[in-house]
């Protein structure tokens, strides 16, 4: 993971309502929940982070509870696996997991060959259900991401160097935490760098 720099709320909220808007219409649509994640992520110790991923990095990222968007088999269980240990359950049940997931499936299809756009991650759970039972309480965290991660190592498409754009929660292995005076907004004056 290569840190680029630290980031406001303001800034991350920006780049996902870029990518996600939350009244997009299509089936199951969660970019709603998403932005409700993401404000539950800020109250995390350690501010925001802009880095850049490599698919060793992306593969290890610990992924919360997932029932495969109310599909018949659970993709995550309460205790959380890693996007690798995900894309590998999807390979070794093929064929039947996708018919019995088809919400799940459809968004791991669509996914395939979108283009990279940043996920979201945290360095420790959320307060949030989905998250009480994760066995690992510490390192990269999914917040926002899941299909794309899955759906890119899936394909092959994850770079090998640090390459995909994440935006972070929480303090970072040796890295200060970042100053809030530059990077919160302001009160009531619309200006992202005090």
């Amino acid at each position: 993971m290569d840190i680029v720099t630290p980031v406001s709320f303001a800034e991350v909220l920006a780049a996902y309502l870029r990518d996600h808007p939350v009244e997009r219409t299509h089936e199951a649509n969660s970019n709603p929940e998403g932005v409700e994640s993401l404000e539950r992520a800020d109250q995390l110790k350690g501010g925001w982070w802009h880095v850049r991923l490599s698919r060793a990095d992306v593969l290890g990222v610990v992924l919360p509870w997932h029932l495969s968007e109310g599909g018949a088999r659970e993709l995550v269980p309460r205790t959380g696996l890693t996007v690798a240990e995900a894309a590998g359950r999807i390979r070794s049940d093929g064929p039947p997991w996708y018919r019995a997931n088809p919400v799940c499936a459809a968004k791991l299809a669509l996914l395939e060959w979108a283009p990279f756009t940043p996920v979201f991650l945290s360095t420790s759970p959320m307060d949030h259900s989905d998250y009480s039972d994760l066995l690992v309480r510490e390192g990269l965290i999914h917040i926002d991401g899941l299909h794309r991660m899955i759906s890119w190592e899936l394909v092959g498409r994850l770079p090998e160097g640090a390459e995909l754009d994440a935006f972070v929660s929480g303090t970072l292995p040796d890295t200060p935490p970042p100053d809030p005076r530059r990077h919160r907004p302001r009160a009531g004056t619309g200006d992202e760098r005090a």
